[in-house]
């Protein structure tokens, strides 16, 4: 019980922190110029934020699941 929540919030601290990145690096230099031109930004960018907002939510329900016990 206990560990899975752990696990569950060091999932979503890592999310949180790949979340932030991302959008950093949304607003960085270099995307801006790949918006100007393309009209996204860069591919990092998109994905360091896309894989924080995944592992946040997994890691909320890796943190609100608890597991089921075996039945007798």
């Amino acid at each position: 019980m206990v560990p899975q929540r752990i696990v569950g919030l060091v999932i979503i601290a890592v999310g949180i922190v790949l979340l932030v990145m991302g959008l950093r690096e949304m607003d960085s230099l270099v995307s801006q110029f790949s918006k100007f031109f393309t009209g996204s930004p860069t591919d990092r960018a998109v994905w360091l934020t896309i894989g924080g907002s995944v592992l946040i939510l997994a890691g909320a329900s890796a943190a609100v699941m608890t597991p089921s016990s075996p039945k007798a």
